[in-house]
């Protein structure tokens, strides 16, 4: 497995350990956390657990399974950066109440969707006709 993909795998789980220790503060003391916390832990959960998983696991697989090389590794290399510079943002966004910051993270994380979509979808294109 590409070191990348580790990094994707690795960082997903802490976000899953995060985002499940946000949700137990909430419930535990409630006015702990400041700001937009049902927002904060979703998107943790959903872009931080989820989607990097999802990000290591069909970097590693799909290329395979489609019998093609992946089409850019510096373009996943960046779907790393960006992913994980965007979700920090928009956390940090929620915490403070900043919907500037929220929007700024936000669009530096669909960016590494785009990214990811592009990439994955030039991998398993056919060689030939579709079927």
């Amino acid at each position: 497995m590409h070191k990348r993909n580790r990094w994707f795998v690795t960082i997903s789980l802490i976000y899953g350990l995060l985002g499940g220790l946000v949700a137990l503060t909430q419930l535990i003391a409630p006015g702990l956390i400041p700001g937009y916390v049902a927002r904060m832990h979703g998107h943790i959960m959903l872009l931080g657990f989820i989607l990097m998983m999802i990000y290591g696991v069909a970097l590693h697989v799909l290329p395979r399974f489609s019998g093609n090389a992946l089409y850019s590794e510096r373009m996943a290399n960046w779907q790393l950066y960006l992913a994980n510079a965007g979700l920090p943002l928009m956390i940090v966004g929620w915490l403070c109440m900043l919907n500037w910051l929220v929007l700024v993270g936000g669009a530096i994380a669909y960016s590494a969707i785009v990214l990811f979509s592009v990439n994955m979808l030039l991998t398993v294109k056919p060689n030939g006709p579709w079927r």
